[in-house]
Parts: C-alpha cells; structure tokens; sequence
C-alpha cells in the first residue's frame, strides 16, 4: 500500500535524507514531479505542492494534475501538509492542528474533476470532506511523536492568494466560524475525495493573522517558523505512516455511491 505525502510551504525538503527517487507522471491535466521513497519501511509518494524550489504559487499550482497522479499511483491515503495563520489565540504560532471543516473563498481555480465533459455532472457529498480515520491517526501519532495533544478540529479558511489577507477579511472569517487560514487546502480536499482517496492535513501555526498583531505579514515568517517545528513535523508524519492502514470500505473511496 503506497502512503502519499503532499508537503506544503516549508516542508519541501522534509525526507532529503532518505534518499527519495524523483518520479514524473503524465496525467490529462499535466505532467507531475513526485518523489518515491521508503519511510519506516513503508513506500511513501512524497509531493511537493510549490515544487523542490517553491517557485509555484498558490493560485497556480495544478491541484487537479497533482491529486489525479495520486490516485494513479495507486495512493489510497493522503496526508498533507498546510502552513497557517491563526485566527484564534489558543491557536498559537508553532502550533500543530487537524482540519475537519473548511470555507472555501477561491475565485479562478478548476475546483472540480466533474467539468460535464466526461459522462455528465456528479456532485460529491463533502459532510467530512477530511477522512476521520486519517484524522484520527494524526492524533494518535502526535501523542505518540511529540507526546502532546494536537488541536483536534479546525474550520479551515482558504483564500486566493498570493496576497495575505486584510484584518477586515480575518475578521469575517472568524465571525464565520473560520480558525485558520491559509491558500492551498481547496480544492486539493475536494479533489482528493472525488478521487475517492482518504485525505487529512496536518495545518502548522505559522502565525497569528492579519490584525492580531501590529507587524506586517511577510512570507520570511512563515518559512522561519516552519523551519523551527521541521523536525517536529518530520517525526510527526513518519509516526502516522507507520499507522496508517487502507481500510477499503471507508466512505471516502466509495464518494458516489448510494
């Protein structure tokens, strides 16, 4: 069973020490780089969501190409990495937090496999758009890897980018209910689940969001505090892989049965 791991801002190198193989798959929504590695002895994909040089920004990463080469490598299971900002005080810079709820405020990304050119329109049930067991796992390996709680739910807020967003925005998002928010985790989540594949992310406190705090936000932040909790993440991940195990009736492999 092949384990696929999608890396986001600052996790891009995260397995340079095994030796991971690079790997390019051709899909109809374009070509994908990936790695090939063995975590735990355990096969992972590991996929770089900005690429090795974080050279691709948020509103133009090809999610569609990335999650097709996913399931056309056979990866059941999805784990993936989201730097954050907070819009909540408990949730603080460095912290580590597990999705179960997102907001979507995209504006020009293809959102969908289901374009109605393939066999007419599907609509896909996203009640738990993040897939408990996954979920549950990430829990389980933090207590295990980093011997805390992670924080068990979140309201996902995701925006265009690249721009951060404005204190007015932030504060929208928090009366709608948003904790964290960040520019990538839609539609991969949506994807992913019209591919039938479990998908969880694990979202990284980078800091709190525009307004909280009288500094400007720059990117330099983020990228620091992920290099901070790097090794946290890194034994977080090789924890949960070592957990992971397909379970073939889950919900999330059959998203358009009755």
């Amino acid at each position: 069973m092949r384990i696929a791991i999608i890396g986001g801002t600052g996790a891009e190198g995260i397995y340079e020490d095994a030796e991971p193989q690079p790997r390019t798959v051709e899909t109809r929504y374009g070509s994908v780089e990936l790695f090939v590695l063995e975590v735990a002895g355990r096969e992972v994909v590991f996929l770089p969501r900005h690429r090795m040089e974080h050279d691709l920004p948020p509103h133009r990463i090809n999610y569609r190409a990335n999650v097709r080469a996913l399931a056309d490598l056979e990866c059941a299971n999805v784990i993936a990495t989201n730097a954050v900002g907070s819009l909540r005080a408990e949730m603080q810079p460095g912290d580590f937090v597990v999705v179960d709820q997102f907001l979507d405020f995209t504006k020009q990304r293809p959102l969908t496999f289901f374009d109605g050119d393939e066999g007419g329109v599907r609509h896909v049930d996203v009640t738990a758009p993040y897939c408990p067991r996954l979920r549950d796992n990430l829990l389980d390996a933090g207590e295990e890897a980093l011997g805390h709680a992670l924080h068990p739910t979140a309201t996902y807020v995701c925006c265009e980018g690249p721009r951060f967003e404005t204190p007015a925005e932030i504060r929208m998002f928090a009366q709608l209910g948003g904790d964290v928010v960040g520019m990538t985790g839609v539609p991969e989540v949506v994807l992913a689940r019209e591919a039938g594949l479990c998908y969880a992310t694990v979202c990284v406190v980078t800091n709190y969001a525009a307004g909280a705090t009288t500094q400007p936000l720059t990117h330099a932040e983020v990228t620091q505090v992920m290099e901070e909790r790097e090794e946290d993440l890194q034994r977080l991940l090789r924890a949960v892989v070592e957990m992971v195990e397909d379970d073939p009736d889950c919900p999330c492999h059959h998203p358009f049965e009755d």
